[in-house]
C-alpha cells in the first residue's frame, strides 16, 4: 500500500499545485464497491476510494459527474480532486468533508436538489459519456423523446443483463408495451439528476450543510431522483416539503415513481440475484394494473 499513496500524494500536490505529504492513513466506510480511506499530512485531509484498475472508467465518470453538478451551483457535492492509477490499483480523490450535522438542513437538500434540477440541457437527455450505476454499466447516448431514453437506455439495459443472469420477467413484454401510456401525458424537460439518490448518497455536514455524492449523473427526468429517495427507506419529511415548494411535482408520480425505480430494483438483480427477482415482478404488475 505504501506505493499507492506515494502515487496518489504526487498526484495531489501536481493537481492542487500544493505541497501535499500525505503520510496519515484510516479507513472509513466507502460502501461496498470500493475501499475508502481518508489521507491526510495533518493539516489537509482528502477522501480517497480504491478499487481495481479495470475501475479507472468509473471513477472518471464519477470525477466527471461530481464535477457536473458543482458546475451547476446549486447543491453542494465533494470537490473531485483527481483520478489516476497505482499498480494493479485505481484511485479517486476528493475533499474530505465531515459529517453528522442534524437541524433544518433537509429542507435546505429539498430546495438545493430543486434547483440542481432546474438546470437542463439542450441536447435532450443523456449525457456526454457512459457511466455506472453500483457497479453495472449505465449507457447515456442522447436521445430526444424521454419516452425513447427510459425504454432503451434503462428498463430495456437492465431486461437485457437480468436475462443473460437468468431472471425470469413473463410481463416485461406487457410493460414495454404500456411505456407510451405510462408516460403519454408526461413530458419533461431534460433536468440535471443525480441518477443514484438513496439515503446512503446524500448526508448533512457538521456545519450544516446538505450535500450529495456519488453520483450517477445524467439529464433525464427529476422525479427518477425523487422516486428513488423513497426506495430505500425515505428522506425526512421537510425535504419533501421543501422540495415540493420550491418545485412542485407534476400530476402521476405516484405511478411513475414505480416505473423509475423498476429501473434500480433490476439492477440490484442484476448486481445481487435473490428477491429483487420477485419485488420486480410485483412493481411490473403494480404499473400494468394502471393501464388496464
Amino acid at each position: 500500500m505504501a506505493d499507492i499513496w506515494s502515487d496518489v500524494t504526487a498526484q495531489i500536490s501536481q493537481v492542487t499545485g500544493q505541497a501535499f505529504r500525505g503520510k496519515q492513513t484510516r479507513s472509513v466506510g466507502g460502501g461496498c464497491i470500493n475501499q475508502a480511506y481518508g489521507l491526510s499530512d495533518g493539516q489537509m485531509t482528502f477522501f480517497v476510494k480504491l478499487n481495481q484498475a479495470s475501475k479507472l472508467a468509473m471513477f472518471e465518470a464519477e470525477l466527471a459527474g461530481l464535477q457536473e453538478i458543482h458546475s451547476s451551483q446549486t447543491i453542494r457535492v465533494p470537490l473531485p480532486v483527481c483520478t489516476g492509477l497505482s499498480g494493479a490499483n485505481s484511485y479517486i480523490v476528493m475533499e474530505w468533508l465531515d459529517f453528522g450535522g442534524r437541524g433544518h438542513a433537509w429542507a435546505a437538500m429539498g430546495r438545493d436538489l430543486a434547483a440542481m434540477h432546474r438546470t437542463s440541457s439542450d441536447l435532450g437527455f443523456g449525457w456526454h459519456r457512459a457511466n455506472t450505476i453500483g457497479e453495472t454499466h449505465q449507457p447515456n447516448d442522447w436521445q430526444e423523446s424521454w419516452y425513447a431514453f427510459w425504454r432503451d437506455q434503462r428498463l430495456g439495459y437492465q431486461f437485457r443483463l437480468a436475462k443473460r443472469r437468468g431472471g425470469s420477467f413473463p410481463q416485461q413484454q406487457a410493460l414495454m408495451d404500456a411505456l407510451p401510456e405510462l408516460l403519454s401525458e408526461h413530458d419533461p424537460m431534460p433536468s440535471l439528476v443525480h441518477g443514484d439518490l438513496w439515503s446512503g448518497n446524500a448526508s448533512i455536514t457538521t456545519v450544516g450543510e446538505p450535500v450529495i455524492f456519488d453520483p450517477a449523473t445524467y439529464y433525464g427526468d427529476r422525479e427518477v431522483d425523487l422516486a428513488m429517495t423513497e426506495l430505500f427507506g425515505s428522506f425526512p419529511t421537510d425535504f419533501y416539503s421543501a422540495y415540493e415548494a420550491a418545485y412542485p411535482l407534476s400530476e402521476g408520480y405516484a405511478t411513475r415513481k414505480i416505473l423509475y425505480n423498476l429501473y434500480h430494483i433490476l439492477n440490484h438483480f442484476n448486481l445481487f440475484g435473490g428477491g429483487y427477482e420477485s419485488q420486480a415482478n410485483r412493481m411490473i404488475q403494480q404499473l400494468l394494473v394502471k393501464v388496464r
